[in-house]
């Protein structure tokens, strides 16, 4: 009989995303389980179950809904009858349990979830009331670990999380990452639109990049201010509630920073290969972008903390920065531009979806 995907919830775009549709295609015959899906008819080939959350408010709230997926995962009623599930987790999916128990599970961590392990990575964990019930479900969530056969880790900084939270060890298997489609096109500024060519047209020749959401963790104003201080033009690409505030902090640095909104793959991309440096200050458990930048030959400067870190070669197609505060950054970016032009497709080839589905299925075989 086929096997069964977890995955906590669907979104339209996401990390977590990739991952699931990476696995359903190296599992053409499974099944999968969700809270919700909010994307629809994005996985037509799969069997898609959603749990009794998708009929209410819940899933528009997702803090609220934690509490109540703990439960809801230990009464799974796909209607189908399945010989495995591979879960992929960063809140309580492994917690997942089918009628027949003796199904084996297979998890693939993101990451034991911030909110009650890692709270200062996590606002959502900062409330008195999450900090009050924190205990009870870190110990809930640690003994449900223990029912997992065999637990992999998106990167072995989220392994040695696993080993602190969950007391278990993981393989690392690294996330799949699309460097084949972005290595495809020597110049993506051929597959962009006419308005989005005119956005290239209007870009400095040299800048530092940063894309992502527009949200706090991801700490793009330390672009903004890394860029300042070496006294170079940035670029920021993304969308999210935190865009007024971005755009204060560049008018208030006087720094030319150019923002483009919500960009098409081809439009990132080529403002990828384009860039100068591509900067990500955030503590990611992985970091998918670094190595999207590297495959279009763009050098990364990161932190010294995260599993970003395990993207890159150090001195070769990245730099390590002391620190995220904006000197250390901007020391980091003026080595970067220094470097050396690199092997993209080299430095990228372990984070291939290929390499992946290899791995998972034999992590699954195993």
């Amino acid at each position: 009989m086929p096997g069964l995907l977890v995955h906590e919830w669907i979104e339209r775009s996401g990390g977590a995303e990739q991952v699931l549709a990476a696995m359903g295609r190296a599992f053409p015959d499974a099944g999968i389980q969700c809270l919700w899906d909010d994307a629809p008819g994005r996985f037509p080939a799969h069997r898609v179950h959603e749990t009794w959350m998708a009929r209410t408010p819940l899933r528009r709230h997702k803090a609220l809904a934690l509490p109540f997926s703990v439960p809801t995962w230990r009464s799974l009623r796909p209607g189908v009858e399945y010989d495995w599930m591979l879960i992929g987790s960063y809140a309580f999916s492994h917690h997942a349990r089918l009628s027949r128990r003796d199904v084996p599970k297979y998890v693939y961590a993101h990451t034991p979830a911030r909110y009650i392990w890692n709270p200062e990575l996590d606002s959502r964990g900062a409330g008195a009331a999450v900090r009050a019930v924190s205990p009870l479900f870190r110990r809930i969530d640690r003994q449900r670990a223990q029912e997992a056969t065999a637990i992999a880790a998106n990167s072995a900084f989220v392994r040695e999380r696993i080993r602190r939270a969950w007391d278990r060890d993981a393989e690392v298997i690294h996330p799949p990452v699309a460097v084949e489609r972005i290595r495809a096109q020597a110049d993506w500024r051929s597959q962009v639109s006419g308005d989005e060519q005119r956005v290239l047209e209007g870009l400095p020749e040299t800048y530092v990049l940063g894309t992502s959401r527009f949200v706090p963790y991801k700490h793009l104003d330390r672009v903004i201010e890394a860029a300042a201080v070496a006294g170079i033009p940035a670029v920021i690409a993304g969308s999210g509630p935190e865009e007024a505030q971005l755009r204060a902090v560049a008018a208030e640095l006087g720094t030319p920073v150019t923002f483009v909104i919500s960009p098409s793959d081809a439009l990132l991309y080529a403002l990828m290969q384009q860039a100068s440096v591509f900067v990500f200050p955030p503590v990611e458990d992985f970091g998918i972008v670094p190595v999207e930048a590297q495959a279009a030959g763009t050098p990364v400067v990161t932190g010294p903390v995260g599993g970003q870190v395990e993207s890159y070669v150090d001195g070769v197609s990245g730099v390590t920065a002391e620190s995220t505060d904006a000197a250390a950054l901007a020391r980091a970016i003026e080595r970067a531009i220094s470097l050396a032009p690199f092997n993209g497709a080299a430095t990228t080839a372990a984070f291939s979806e290929d390499v992946f589905a290899s791995k998972i299925r034999g992590f699954v075989g195993r």
